[in-house]
């Protein structure tokens, strides 16, 4: 059997998250040794159309009521292959915090998700909420975890004790990340051998740097490789108000780093692996979770425990899509030469 053509649609090329992910895919030796993976950019206004061959089409959109009707249209056209979406955005948390009119919300995603064969949560907790809202039935339903190349962070160095305790954050700065928060709690610590690094760039930067307050124990750094930014911490700490799965928590875990989390949506699925959850994510909960972290370090043996842990997850991304993509090949091989689907004009 040939391998499958398989085309993933995106319409977000931020240098991280999703194309992280997909940059992952198509180097990966087993996965490209059972599938042909391509990406194809899908601008948000394209209105006219070219043609591809594909056997399998994957779609990491974000959904919304301006694109559903090309959703709906590339169903109606081409549902003669199989069609996926990854649902790299919305989650319990998100809804809670950003969604206002929550019922058309649901008339959204219900009527979007209905036109896939099967849609893929990125961490178990946003699958069980995607099924327990009646999202997505569960037989439609896959959860795969997110996954990069987690290689560099299992060979490096284990941070050395003492101190300063090098705590960091490492992502976009915006809203979702909860910096405010982190930076909040940390100018509230008292004097503590420690330090502060910020990895990421973003809208609020300028709000952020104001509210270190001029505390030289806090940096930021702009954008930094992710294996770099690593390497420079003991803590990683990410107090996000909403995470659909979290890359920098698999990395933390596969460098055997300390790892504190908010503990919502994705972030989760990572305690399990080592991870110290921040109840309430109150601010007095995120400064007591910072002392604990320069007090309390880990017992010997967890640094290995979390990096086994990471290390298996991250090649259970890579066997979950296999599966995944065999059984529909098998399901749909009276069209496995490839079809002709349209798809709006790549930038």
């Amino acid at each position: 059997m040939t391998r499958p053509r398989i085309v993933h649609l995106i319409d977000d090329t931020a240098p991280d998250g999703v194309m992280r992910v997909l940059d992952h895919i198509i180097a990966h030796p087993e996965m490209t040794a059972n599938g042909r993976h391509e990406v194809h950019i899908m601008r948000r206004n394209a209105l006219s159309f070219r043609r591809i061959k594909a056997d399998i089409i994957v779609s990491h959109l974000t959904i919304s009521w301006r694109m559903l009707p090309r959703i709906i249209a590339l169903q109606a056209t081409y549902g003669n292959l199989p069609i996926l979406h990854v649902e790299h955005n919305f989650t319990e948390a998100f809804v809670a915090s950003e969604v206002q009119n929550r019922r058309r919300f649901a008339t959204l995603l219900r009527t979007a998700y209905a036109r896939f064969d099967k849609v893929v949560a990125v961490s178990g907790a946003q699958g069980r909420w995607l099924v327990s809202q009646d999202f997505v039935p569960a037989e439609s339903l896959e959860v795969i975890p997110s996954a990069v190349n987690v290689t560099p962070f299992l060979e490096m160095d284990a941070p050395v004790a003492g101190s300063p305790v090098r705590m960091g954050a490492i992502g976009r700065l915006d809203k979702q990340k909860g910096f405010d928060t982190l930076i909040e709690a940390f100018v509230a610590l008292p004097e503590m051998d420690t330090r502060l690094d910020l990895f990421g760039e973003g809208p609020e930067r300028e709000a952020l740097e104001a509210l270190a307050q001029g505390d030289d124990r806090i940096t930021f750094h702009g954008h930094v490789d992710p294996v770099e930014a690593m390497s420079s911490i003991d803590v990683l700490v990410m107090p996000s108000r909403w995470e659909g799965y979290g890359l920098a928590a698999l990395e933390a875990r596969a460098a055997g780093r300390r790892l504190i989390v908010s503990g919502v949506d994705g972030l989760a699925d990572h305690i399990a692996g080592g991870a110290r959850p921040v109840a309430g994510g109150s601010l007095p909960a995120w400064k007591r979770a910072l002392v604990e972290a320069f007090v309390q370090p880990d017992l010997p043996g967890f640094a290995r425990e979390r990096r086994v842990l990471a290390a298996a997850e991250a090649d259970g991304f890579a066997q979950g899509w296999i599966r995944l993509i065999a059984e529909l090949r098998a399901a749909s091989q009276p069209q496995s030469k490839g079809e002709q689907i349209g798809l709006p004009q790549s930038t």
